[in-house]
């Protein structure tokens, strides 16, 4: 009898400690909810809800610790509803990470809520109202009413207008009046994690038109057959202060590649290349490296986006530099194991990572913070390739990519001629269109353009996509020739490339002075040194003297092709023959 009573309280005692433990556990759960609720009504949140100090010498001891309790750790990748909406490589799987942390159980119907934000038949909205306005209401470059800048986007070269757009015509064909609920998708993840004042925007029980869309998916509507963004885009303004100032949520090595990219996610679900710094703004290339093991430079991705805006080519998907804490922004925030495991303190007492790639992924060639703080670029990601499939082409003027061997074109005198009776080159702007990417690449002394791509939809008739740039900029005291090739060989160039050519080779629009200016607006300027920015001014006289002799060869009607007839007519300035 005294055995059954002893064995009863035992039970019950068990089951006390049972009902204690659950009940801690749910409190454990609930305090951190409950806490966030009451700091974000006081407004007493701090962003990333950590005070703690972050100095490197004292990291290493607590790596595991920190690693454990990530503020990403609750909400991963797959909580992001409008993910698959991104991509920057040509690759269907290249957005997967080396864990395929990026991968998505719901892709489909993800892609399906998508499609239901489509207009159910009619042409799209008015090419870009309202989807590409912005609240901040103006655009840095028309900050200052006399500079070059703005002076040159006023000109009437840069203000032609584009066809009217049919549903055929643009990436996505989107109705205004459909309302777009996130919790659709089957996510819990638009919930914010931070009670900061910015949940509003993305709540998921907001009703949201495309006016409210966060930035990168106004991008995304917007591209069309002839552009990625258009001149008077207000939300490229905005998209640019994302990629500097949205929170970092997570970050992951980007597969394939030569060298280390990272993607990075945002707080407000958008992504971005990041391109971490390898060298300074003053480092030339090594005269001994050959161009497919050069480094690719950060400020030269930079430098690029902003030299194809000046071109009024708008090619080149937006990107900004950032200044990014390794520790809080990378380190803290990641979930691929081999990315965080490069991590370590160097001999200097700063932050360093090396992660994983074909070429430069090393203790020696390590990139370290000052001491936690490193620089970088970040290009906004183009629509995932499961909504907008883009078609890679080879490049007919690649390079051999060998030590020894020559490519055809560098022998062949005659080799355009080949090329003009090759699809797609043999009819429609392709091969126009690879002589504007061909003087993009000879400016920023470009050599590594062995693919390039187009978004399907729009078939042949359509614009080559700028991307991966890191690789300009490398030399400023050497023009490489042999860039030009295509341009030599060929013979053939855009009437309003040609005439753009001219104009910033004057001196009231004098391209250094442009590309100086416009470099200003980025967080990490000075992006290039003047050697790299007089050189683009030398570079230029060289095209234009290529195009003379073309002309003289050839004739002025078989070189420059008509493109601005109506603009042309009514504005034409003596010097553009």
């Amino acid at each position: 009898m005294f055995k059954m009573i002893l064995f009863r309280k035992f039970r019950v005692l068990l089951l006390m400690v049972f009902l204690v433990a659950c009940t801690m556990h749910i409190m454990i759960d609930l305090l951190p909810k409950l806490e966030k609720r009451a700091t974000g009504a006081d407004g007493s949140t701090s962003e990333g809800g950590c005070q703690c100090s972050h100095h490197p010498g004292g990291e290493s001891q607590s790596w595991g610790k920190n690693r454990a309790r990530s503020p990403a750790e609750a909400g991963w990748p797959n909580k992001h509803a409008l993910r698959i909406l991104q991509d920057f490589s040509n690759e269907p799987g290249s957005n997967l990470t080396s864990h395929s942390l990026e991968k998505l159980a719901l892709a489909g119907d993800r892609v399906a809520a998508f499609g239901r934000m489509r207009a159910p038949g009619g042409r799209a909205a008015d090419q870009h109202k309202p989807l590409i306005g912005d609240a901040t209401g103006g655009m840095t470059v028309t900050a200052h009413g006399g500079s070059r800048l703005s002076a040159l986007f006023k000109h009437p070269l840069y203000r032609s207008e584009l066809p009217t757009l049919t549903d055929d015509d643009t990436l996505f064909n989107v109705n205004t009046d459909i309302r777009f609920y996130p919790k659709t998708t089957g996510s819990q993840g638009w919930q914010n994690e931070e009670g900061n004042g910015e949940e509003e925007e993305f709540s998921p029980t907001a009703e949201g038109t495309a006016e409210s869309y966060p930035n990168w998916l106004r991008f995304h509507i917007g591209i069309n057959r002839y552009e990625l963004y258009p001149r008077q885009s207000m939300v490229l303004e905005a998209l640019l202060k994302d990629l500097v100032s949205q929170r970092i949520t997570s970050v992951a090595m980007k597969s394939g590649g030569t060298q280390l990219k990272l993607i990075m996610t945002f707080q407000n679900y958008g992504q971005a290349l990041f391109k971490p710094m390898k060298q300074t703004r003053e480092q030339q290339t090594p005269p001994d490296f050959f161009y497919f093991s050069d480094f690719e430079r950060h400020n030269a991705e930079i430098a690029a986006f902003h030299l194809d805006r000046i071109l009024d080519f708008r090619r080149v998907p937006p990107v900004a530099g950032r200044l990014v804490n390794m520790t809080k922004e990378i380190r803290d925030v990641t979930r691929d194991k081999k990315l965080w495991r490069t991590f370590f303190i160097s001999p200097a007492n700063n932050v360093c990572f090396y992660g994983e790639c074909s070429y430069y992924c090393s203790t020696e060639h390590a990139l370290c913070g000052k001491p936690d703080q490193i620089e970088g670029s970040l290009a906004a990601f183009l629509p995932d390739l499961n909504l907008a499939k883009r078609k890679t082409w080879r490049n007919p003027w690649r390079r051999s990519y060998h030590k020894r061997k020559k490519a055809e074109w560098e022998v062949d005198p005659d080799y355009c001629d080949e090329v003009k009776q090759t699809p797609p080159y043999d009819r429609g702007t392709r091969l126009l269109d690879v002589m504007d990417m061909t003087i993009f690449d000879f400016l920023m002394g470009n050599m590594d353009r062995h693919h390039y791509e187009t978004f399907e939809k729009f078939g042949n008739d359509t614009f080559i996509i700028h991307l991966d740039n890191g690789r300009g900029f490398g030399k400023h005291s050497h023009d490489e020739v042999s860039i030009l090739v295509p341009l030599s060989q060929c013979c053939r160039v855009r009437k309003s490339t040609y005439l753009r050519l001219q104009l910033l080779a004057k001196e009231e629009y004098r391209l250094s002075a442009l590309m100086e200016e416009s470099l200003l607006q980025d967080r990490l300027s000075p992006i290039l040194i003047q050697p790299h920015l007089q050189a683009l001014d030398r570079r230029l006289r060289l095209i234009l003297q290529v195009l003379a002799g073309c002309i003289d060869k050839e004739g002025y009607i078989n070189v420059v092709e008509e493109d601005l007839a109506e603009v042309t007519a009514t504005h034409r300035s003596p010097g553009y023959r």
